[in-house]
């Protein structure tokens, strides 16, 4: 099972100095995987969750491909609708090839309004929008010479119609920060499905605490309570999981709660 980092892009800590040592811990460490968050502008609505600077995650992807060597690097989530089709197959593409193959596309249909207004896209075609762009992916790959046919695409969301998406359309499906209950809900949703369905690449929060509340998500609470969820995925089929640490503005909590858990799975 792989195991991921989401390293936050995002927020007034967020500078070249900090994701330059973000890429640095996360390959140091030994993770698998290195991800970055998708938003294109910053109204209101985004910026209660992901407030400014936000860093572009293709451009960012391809300036800390050149800064690492091995670590995968992929996208949690690029919102589809956002951008053409054709223009998301020339960028993977591209930062596929020039990292060595080391490119995870993972995508989502987006929910926020306000930066779907902003950016003239209607906000209910974005299920739609979402499917054509994974199957417009595929086919510009294989139509027109890309070397991008191994880029595994992860597939966002846990509305019914998401699943049903996940299942026709991804290599994976990559649900974000859920309880244990929201997660057996979920695979037992995603399982009725039927047969050929898609890896299992949850992304859970990573905040280590001794006092975690009741209804605490995969990922928040002791050592042990987190390295026990991480097993549990692991038992329940995970290909990958993508740790989510919370933090900005002191990156060194983040990075010394990686390296307790890292240290507690080798």
């Amino acid at each position: 099972m792989l195991i991921g980092v989401n390293v936050p892009n995002f927020g007034s800590g967020t500078d070249p100095a900090s994701l330059r040592g973000w890429a640095r811990t996360v390959e140091g460490l030994g993770f698998d995987l290195l991800m970055l968050s998708d938003h294109v502008v910053v109204t209101p609505d985004v910026a209660e969750q992901y407030p400014a600077p936000f860093y572009e995650p293709f451009t960012t992807l391809s300036w800390l491909a050149g800064i690492t060597d091995h670590v995968m690097l992929g996208t949690t989530v690029l919102i589809a609708p956002y951008r053409h089709p054709l223009l998301v197959a020339r960028m993977a593409a591209n930062l596929n090839d020039l990292s060595g193959g080391r490119l995870v596309l993972g995508v989502g249909a987006g929910w926020a309004r306000q930066e779907f207004a902003a950016l003239g896209v209607p906000f209910e075609r974005r299920g739609a929008l979402t499917g054509e762009l994974i199957t417009t992916l595929r086919e510009a790959w294989r139509d027109n010479g890309y070397r991008a046919g191994t880029i595994p695409i992860w597939l966002g969301g846990n509305s019914d119609a998401a699943l049903r998406r996940a299942v026709r359309l991804a290599d994976a499906w990559h649900p974000l920060r859920q309880t244990a209950q929201q997660w057996r809900d979920s695979l037992a949703r995603l399982r009725e499905l039927g047969d050929g369905l898609p890896k299992l690449a949850p992304r859970i929060f990573l905040r280590l605490t001794d006092d975690p509340p009741p209804q605490r998500r995969l990922g928040e609470g002791t050592v042990e309570q987190v390295v026990g969820d991480i097993e549990q995925l692991r038992a329940d089929g995970a290909h990958a999981v993508v740790l989510d640490p919370d933090e900005t503005l002191s990156p060194r909590t983040a990075w010394h709660a990686l390296a307790t858990v890292r240290k507690e799975l080798s």
